[in-house]
């Protein structure tokens, strides 16, 4: 992380053991506080990684440290997962995940340029663990890298796959091309599949039966205004589903689920602990449907963010949350049109989730009144860490009532008033000796966490 680029070049060319997971070493260093996993490497740094191991590629094992009694014993697994931003205020000095998908590929294919070598001189193997970033701009390269690396010194092993933007036929033919042992999450993102669409693609995912997060998005499957070739769709897609084993995590961001999420949920072999179901129009029946079953009783973060809590679904969405208490970790409520009402009589439920670390309000028509009532009877929850709010209506001139979302997104606060307020929730959690806690109006700085981490 302090880019001795020179001594990382090195340890990586003669590491004596079979594996050298990155992530695994920086854990917590014993001789300080620094939470290295959370700083982002430097270019520099995962370059002198890729040129370390094209170094040990093509260094007999003797000249890299390794004598020939010991090659059992030499590097089988690079793992370079979990270290990489995705993209997210991109400091010109990191590597984002998009340059190291490049950069790996890059070496795949040049190690199988090589050239042949002399008997008995080939290299081992060695396995490179990774999380691969595509899009259209870069299928045809990684795709011809993972080609390249099948039978090659050099294995690529997807660790978690996001796709975006990427049309249907390709992302076939990249699911194709992916060892299923070494898949934990595929994210299709900004694809616009529709059933269709997904129809196709969903029984390639399945053949990965290791596979632990499925995210998708805009599934549309409209039960108001049903076809038969979407009627179809829905139940291959349902039929398929239903062939995962170890699925934990599910994410169907804005897709139509109206009144079928009991359909999608009840072909799942497993309970889910990781459930997103933002924008998805959710009625109070799908509510209560998953209030009631198996998968209400392990979740550990639940995301209903743009679905309307405010009416007929609130009591339902209480009853959720009752159901979630005991494991609860993450709760995001984004523009969920909870106004001081709803909260406060959220309040009771809410704070027997003795594990929360987050909450998310962000975008909800909130007074300064609401926000120091949660504040007051949160304290009771001695787990949670980050609480994401909206500015206070109070903050704003002329609101119209209620507030439709986009108006709390768009438009102007007055920040001497919201100046007053961060003040005062501060003083407020000074007095509750809750210091610690932060709240905070940035939805942009990472806080929400990842499944995998929780």
């Amino acid at each position: 992380m302090d880019k001795k680029t020179v001594v990382l070049r090195e340890l990586v060319h003669t590491w004596p053991f079979p594996l050298l997971s990155f992530q695994q070493l920086l854990q917590e260093c014993a001789h300080c506080s620094r939470a290295l996993l959370q700083e982002r490497p430097s270019t520099e740094s995962m370059q002198a990684v890729i040129l370390g191991l094209t170094a040990r590629l093509h260094t007999p094992e003797t000249e890299a440290g390794t004598q020939p009694l010991c090659r059992k014993h030499a590097l089988r697994v690079l793992d370079m997962t979990g270290l990489l931003d995705d993209g997210v205020e991109q400091d010109p000095g990191t590597m984002s995940m998009w340059d190291c998908t490049a950069a790996v590929a890059r070496t795949c294919i040049a190690q199988q340029q090589g050239g042949t070598v002399e008997p008995g001189q080939a290299p081992l193997p060695v396995e490179v663990r990774v999380d691969l970033r595509v899009n259209r701009a870069s299928y045809a390269f990684l795709r011809e890298a993972l080609r390249s690396s099948v039978g090659s010194p050099l294995r690529l092993c997807c660790r978690d796959l996001r796709a975006e933007d990427l049309p249907m036929r390709n992302t076939v033919a990249l699911l194709q091309l992916l060892d299923s042992g070494c898949l934990r999450r595929v994210d299709l993102r900004f694809n616009n599949l529709g059933l269709r669409g997904l129809s196709v693609i969903i029984p390639h995912v399945a053949r990965f039966q290791h596979l632990a997060s499925l995210r998708l998005h805009y599934v549309h499957g409209d039960s108001r205004q049903p076809s038969v070739d979407g009627e179809d769709n829905f139940r291959y897609f349902l039929a398929q589903m239903g062939r995962f084993t170890c699925l934990r995590e599910l994410s169907m961001g804005s897709s139509l689920l109206s009144g079928r999420l009991d359909q999608l949920l009840s072909t799942l072999q497993s309970p889910l602990e990781s459930l997103e179901l933002a924008f998805c129009a959710l009625l109070p029946e799908d509510l209560r449907f998953l209030a009631r079953s198996p998968h209400a009783v392990h979740l550990k973060k639940l995301d209903l963010s743009g679905n309307d809590l405010s009416g007929s679904q609130l009591e339902p969405f209480q009853g959720l949350l009752q159901a979630a208490a005991a494991t609860l970790l993450h709760l995001e409520l984004t523009e969920c049109q909870l106004a001081d009402t709803q909260l406060l009589s959220t309040l009771p439920v809410l704070t027997r989730c003795a594990s929360l670390r987050y909450l998310g309000l962000y975008g909800n028509p909130l007074s300064m009144a609401g926000l120091k009532e949660l504040l007051r009877d949160s304290v009771v929850q001695a787990e949670l860490r980050t609480v994401v709010h909206p500015f206070p209506v109070d903050c704003y001139e002329g609101l119209p009532w209620p507030p439709p979302a986009s108006v709390l997104l768009e438009a102007s606060i007055n920040e001497e008033k919201f100046a007053r307020v961060e003040a005062e929730l501060h003083q407020l959690l000074l007095a509750s000796g809750r210091a610690h806690v932060l709240w905070t109006t940035d939805i942009y700085g990472r806080l929400a966490a990842d499944y995998f981490s929780l």
